[in-house]
């Protein structure tokens, strides 16, 4: 599985939205807009799953700048996250 970082969403933007679009480029295992925990509002980022490096790249390369709702998307390889 590679995973996907997605960036600039538009606040409208949900989980079947993402999934959707980048189904246009392979295979989606689970596409995921993060909310914020105490008002539910999306933080203007989020991730797809995909099952592997060939359809990622092709996802990566479809999508970086591509307007969805008005804004420009950014993408790139999710990073692991950093221990606090």
């Amino acid at each position: 599985m590679k995973k996907l970082y997605v960036g600039n969403l538009a606040w409208a933007v949900t989980d079947e939205d993402l999934q959707s679009l980048f189904s246009e480029h392979g295979g989606v295992a689970s596409a995921s807009v993060i909310t914020d925990r105490e008002t539910g509002r999306s933080r203007g980022f989020g991730f797809v799953e995909m099952p592997n490096q060939e359809e990622a790249q092709a996802a990566l390369d479809g999508m970086e700048g591509k307007d969805l709702e008005g804004r420009p998307i950014r993408c790139n390889e999710s990073q692991p996250r950093e221990r606090r």
